[in-house]
This record gives structure tokens, sequence and C-alpha cells, in this order.
């Protein structure tokens, strides 16, 4: 028997700590690409699911046994203590008086962990708002997920143990810090923490397990050969030109409610698309039929577009103007069956960001992505890889202002993308743009990896006029290159 537990049996029977089922989980809303909370309870175990990189913040009161489910649960490296902060600041961890100076201390660690894609636990109490805030502030500024995990035994526990080790906190403080904990709870997600769990007994604390998943970005573990495909648009005819000149055997048969897709890849071969496959072209549901099949498949991996993104928006019911190529997607898709528009709308729910593939040599994403977002995920990573770098600002066009990102980037894991229509695909610092503008007249066109093949198709006809030239946005100010 461990000695919570001991330590539990012998407390009184209003404790809460004798209820078994005090676990709990839930999750802030979340947008395609993000990792939902997954909590599961066992009569031996409850399962905390938490992304492999990510802030876990241990919210408990003082001696609530926050510090024993830190070891238990995290490497020492990943456990940033508070107590340890101040008894390195002031060679004590009753130092109070350090505190300031501990907490200093804390952060700096954690974002360091952070900014190197290292997993941080801060074990602190953390039941006060002011405080948690800080640390959330800390793990958007690092594109990184904050976890709370709630550990809370009971008051008498707390006080008991208070007691036994003869720590010099009052009982009222420690009373005062259960107090705001309970008050806070309930509130951890609208704070901005997405994946919120409470353990609310000794028993549950003790039978709780930390599994860690992947970030859904990270696929580093996956290799090629690839086919990347640039910015589609509805472009179905040159969609399959392309196909069969890669050596796919991709068709589509029959009509309505019995149109299928049958797909052949080379063997070993898999293609990726780099969103944007709606709008503007002329058949914009077979390109989402294909693009659907060869993933569920396992022949394709797909990211999110902006058009993409936009066409989810309406899918939702949300007001967003039919601009842009977006009537004419939607026109075609009332055309289809009603079911199919369910299909389409879970499916792009379902798009990442971006991939990180080849054991972190390639990454790809719609509008690009910096090397130091790759495997991380935010609103601020999701914004950069749908629209790339923009000013704020629209330009005579009306469009908004874009930078030329890839002229400052820097990283050794090539980056392919689209988004921006292009004349000619050309490398630069180790990114290449693959859209040239298909659906705008120019043409469709591949990068074989890793061989760093270039494959073209010609566009059959312009489908729509491009609203400004097709080239490469011009670069931030003051960067030269």
């Amino acid at each position: 028997m461990s000695p919570m537990i001991s330590s539990m049996k012998q407390m009184s029977s209003r404790s809460r700590g004798s209820d078994c089922t005090g676990f709990r989980s839930h999750a802030a809303p979340m947008r395609g690409g993000g990792l939902q909370c997954v909590a599961i309870q066992t009569e031996s175990e409850m399962k905390i699911t938490i992304p492999e990189f990510c802030l876990v913040v241990l919210v408990g009161p003082e001696c609530s046994g926050r510090s024993t489910f830190a070891r238990r649960h995290f490497k020492p490296t990943e456990v940033i203590s508070l107590d340890e902060c101040r008894g390195i600041v002031a060679d004590g961890e009753n130092g109070v008086e350090a505190g300031e100076d501990a907490e200093r201390l804390s952060y700096f660690i954690a974002e360091t962990r952070l900014k190197r894609r290292k997993l941080a636990v801060i074990d602190a109490a953390n039941v006060y708002k002011e405080g948690r805030a800080r640390l959330v502030r800390l793990a958007r500024e690092n594109n990184a997920r904050a976890v709370a995990i709630v550990i809370d035994p009971g008051e008498e526990f707390c006080l008991m143990r208070n007691f036994e080790r003869g720590l010099p906190m009052d009982a009222h403080d420690v009373r005062n810090q259960i107090r705001a904990l309970q008050g806070a709870a309930k509130k951890l997600d609208k704070e901005g923490y997405r994946d919120v769990y409470e353990l609310r007994s000794c028993e549950a604390i003790e039978a709780s397990r930390i599994e860690r998943s992947p970030m859904r970005s990270d696929r580093r573990m996956e290799r090629g050969p690839f086919d990347i495909i640039g910015d589609v648009h509805g472009c179905v005819d040159e969609l399959l030109e392309m196909f069969a000149k890669l050596g796919y055997g991709v068709s589509l048969h029959g009509k309505g409610v019995d149109r299928r897709v049958n797909s052949i890849v080379p063997e070993g071969r898999r293609a990726l698309f780099v969103g944007d496959l709606v709008d503007r072209g002329p058949a914009t549901p077979d390109v989402l039929r294909i693009v659907m099949h060869m993933v569920a498949q396992g022949h394709a991996i797909c990211v999110a577009g902006n058009h993409d993104v936009k066409l989810l928006r309406y899918l939702k019911g949300r007001d967003v103007k039919l601009n842009h190529g977006l009537d004419l997607t939607v026109s075609q898709l009332d055309a289809e069956p009603p079911a199919f528009k369910g299909k389409v709308k879970s499916f792009i729910e379902g798009l990442v960001s971006h991939a990180w593939l080849e054991g972190g040599d390639l990454a790809i994403a719609h509008a690009g992505i910096k090397d130091y977002m790759l495997g991380r995920a935010s609103g601020a990573v999701r914004q950069f890889c749908l629209y790339g770098e923009t000013s704020g600002e629209t330009d005579e066009f009306g469009l908004p202002i874009r930078y030329n990102w890839a002229a400052e980037y820097r990283g050794a894991t090539t980056v392919v993308y689209g988004h921006t229509p292009v004349p000619e695909a050309e490398w630069l610092n180790n990114t290449l743009c693959i859209d040239t503008g298909c659906v705008f007249g120019g043409k469709l066109t591949a990068l074989r990896w890793p061989e760093r093949e270039i494959v073209s198709v010609p566009a059959r006809k312009m489908y729509a006029k491009p609203i400004r030239p097709l080239a490469h946005p011009p670069n931030r100010p003051g960067v030269i290159g």
C-alpha cells in the first residue's frame, strides 16, 4: 500500500479522498489539427493522454502529493519544481523570501525547454489565476499546448500531510489554497488550458497513468518516397493527368451516389497534397473524392489550405463571403448527394496545419512554415501555415499583403508549399513553392521526393482570371536576398 493511500485510510470518512470516483477530464473546443483530450477510466487505472510536446501545469495545494505525482510520471529532467528552484537560489527549499527569484528561474528553465521542443512540467501550487495566466502565455509564446492536471486529495489529507511533515505552512494558508483551487478548477479551460484533468481523490491520483501521444503534425517516422502535388483548385483533369505521369492509376466511375474512385499507386510511394483542393476550378467534388479516397486508403497525406478551411466554415453554417471561387464550389456541391457534404466537412475538419516527415528532413504546409514551428500546434502556427507571412494590410487588388518568408528561411528541413501562385517552381533556401497557377491557366506541379524531380502538366484552359500577377511576394521590409 502506498504512503498516500495509507495516510488516507487513517482519516475520517468525511474526507472527499474516500471517494474512489474522483476522476474527471475535459477539453476546450478544438479546431482541425488539435489533439483531442482523452481520458479512460478502468477499475485498475485512469489513463491521461497528453501531447508528447506540451507544457504540463500541475495544480494542487501544498502537501497534496503533487511532487510525488510528478516524480512518478515524468523524467527528473522534465519536472521544474518551484521548491527546488527556491533551494537553488536560497540554499534551502523553505526560503520563502526567495519566491520571486525562484519563479523567475522556473520560468527560464521551462521556456528554454519549450524552445528546444522538450516537454516541461511545472511543479508548483498554481492555485491562483495570475500565475497560471503567465504559464499559458509562456506556452503560447513557444507554440506549445498548455495542459492542466489538478491534484486534489481533499482538505483533510493536505492538512494531515502538512502536520506530519512538520512544514512551516499555516493550516489557514493551506485551506486558502484549497478554496482557491476549488474555485479555479471549473475555469481552467477558459483560461487557455486546452486539456484539463482533475484527480479528486487519493485513489484517482494513485490509479492515474500518463500516456504520451505524438503531435498529429509530427510524422517523422514516416518515410517516402513521396509525390508532392501543388494547389489543385478543382482541376480534376490535370490532376488525373499528373497521376498518370507519376505512374499512378487513378480513375473515377459512376454518377451520383454511385460515384467512386479507384486508385493504384506505385509500390512504396504516396501522394502528398499541400492543400487548396477546392474553389475556382470546374470539378471540386471529384478532386475531393479522389483525395479523400486516397487518404482513407493510406495512399496520400493532405494538409489544410486556406480555401479548404473557408469551405469548412461555410459547411458549418458560418457567415462567409461567397467569393474567390467559393460560390462555384458551393454550386457544385449542391448538385451532389447530401451525404457527400457531410463527408467533406468531416474530412476537412481532420486536416492538420502541416506534416513533418522523413525523419525531420521534409515538411509540407500550404503557405509554408518557419523552422521553429515544426511539430508544434498553436493558433499562430496554424495561421502561418494557412496564410503565410502577412502585413495585416491589403494591396491595390484588395488582397492581403504577403511577404516572402522563404527569403529568410535557413532551416535544415526542406519545406514544400503552395498558396502563392508563381510562374515556375524554383528552389530558394531549401524551400520550393509548387503552386504554379493551374486554375489560372498555368500548370499543375509536383515534386518527386527524394529524387527532387519537378514534374508539371499544363492547364487545359484558364478556368479563372488571376487577381494579381503570378509571382513570389516581396521580401519583408529590411530583408535582403
